[in-house]
């Protein structure tokens, strides 16, 4: 007796998979990774923060609004004219008169204790020495010349009167608080970026995610992304800073603020990544990083003017990213310049981003 099998069904097709959420995407999730790891280590907290906040503040203290510093000058005793000499100058205001010997003012000369030597040359003439190259020597020679003609009876043939002001945007700190946040968006970026991806490179981490769906510029995106959630809490904490406490003038707007600080932390957020791309250690990361940051810190006006070096130098520090970023920065808070105005900054960014970030990307490698 044979018996003959049912038939069977044929398997049903399983459902097509569901799409997935905002929440369960690979580039959501490797965000949160990055911001979870950054939260979890205060050094970097610290770093990207505090240190500016304290830079900010000792430097506000240095720098504060005071009376100018009197200038010390010398005397020469002992010489014909000497005491007429001493007699004019005693009291002006902004001068310390020394009277010193031959032989103590020259050493005091060549030493810096004085900025200004007066050698009378008899009742009617005297000799200034002193380094043309030190800018309150030459303030001081101008002082001491008023004092002595006026003693020996000048009179100004025009009659004039002073109103001494206050301005805010003419002080120190005014030109440095623009600089130190171009500062810390580059160095947060360059160093938290490049640092993140090699110390994974180096812990063999990078290597497992090759068995992920994940690619490369979902990874690399996920950096730059995080970078953005921190930098508000940053350039907040800045900004308040000089503007609340400090008084730096902000004088632009702050969507036309809010373009540079976004264009600028993506660019240098793209350095990073370049920095990162084929780093295999810590140490090597840290050299390179060095390389990039030094010459922007030294060349492009975080603590002064640019302008500083030779004419030959500046269209290649006009085209550093940090040197595009201060300018831009300065320019909108101290004078109050439109988005028209900053362009050229602003393609300097671009340029930066634009070319950094594909050739990050094409030079990446997991391990």
């Amino acid at each position: 007796m044979t018996t003959t099998a049912a038939p069977t069904a044929p398997p049903a097709a399983s459902p097509p998979p569901a799409p997935r959420t905002w929440r369960e995407r690979s580039l959501v999730q490797l965000t949160l990774v990055r911001m979870r790891e950054f939260w979890r280590e205060p050094e970097a907290v610290f770093w990207t923060f505090g240190f500016p906040l304290v830079l900010a503040g000792g430097l506000a203290i240095a720098f504060r609004n005071k009376p100018p510093e009197a200038v010390p000058i010398g005397v020469v005793t002992g010489v014909p004219g000497s005491e007429q000499a001493r007699a004019s100058l005693r009291g002006t205001p902004g001068l310390v008169v020394d009277a010193l010997s031959p032989d103590s003012a020259e050493r005091a000369l060549r030493t810096g204790a004085i900025a200004v030597l007066v050698v009378p040359q008899g009742d009617r003439a005297v000799e200034y020495r002193y380094d043309r190259d030190r800018a309150e020597a030459r303030t001081a020679r101008l002082v001491a010349e008023e004092a002595l003609q006026r003693g020996a009876g000048r009179t100004n043939p025009v009659a004039t009167t002073e109103r001494q002001l206050t301005e805010p945007g003419s002080r120190y700190i005014d030109f440095f608080i623009p600089g130190l946040l171009g500062m810390n968006l580059m160095g947060s970026s360059v160093w938290s970026i490049a640092f993140g991806v090699v110390n994974a490179r180096s812990k063999k981490l990078l290597k497992r995610l090759t068995a992920t769906p994940m690619s490369r510029a979902e990874y690399l995106l996920s950096f730059m992304l995080s970078r953005m959630v921190f930098l508000a809490f940053e350039v907040l904490a800045i900004l308040g800073l000089g503007t609340l406490v400090l008084g730096v003038p902000l004088r632009g707007s702050l969507a036309v603020m809010g373009v540079i600080i976004l264009l600028a932390a993506f660019a240098f957020s793209a350095i990073g990544l370049l920095v990162a791309a084929r780093t295999r250690t810590v140490e090597a990361a840290s050299g390179f990083a060095n390389l990039v940051l030094f010459p922007m810190w030294i060349f492009s006006g975080v603590f002064f003017a640019s302008t500083r070096f030779p004419e030959l130098l500046r269209p290649f520090i006009a085209a550093l990213p940090l040197t595009a970023t201060n300018d831009s920065l300065r320019a909108v808070m101290l004078q109050g310049a439109g988005l028209g105005a900053v362009w050229p900054q602003l393609a300097v960014l671009a340029a930066w981003l634009v070319i950094c970030f594909p050739l990050a990307l094409m030079l990446f490698r997991w391990r």
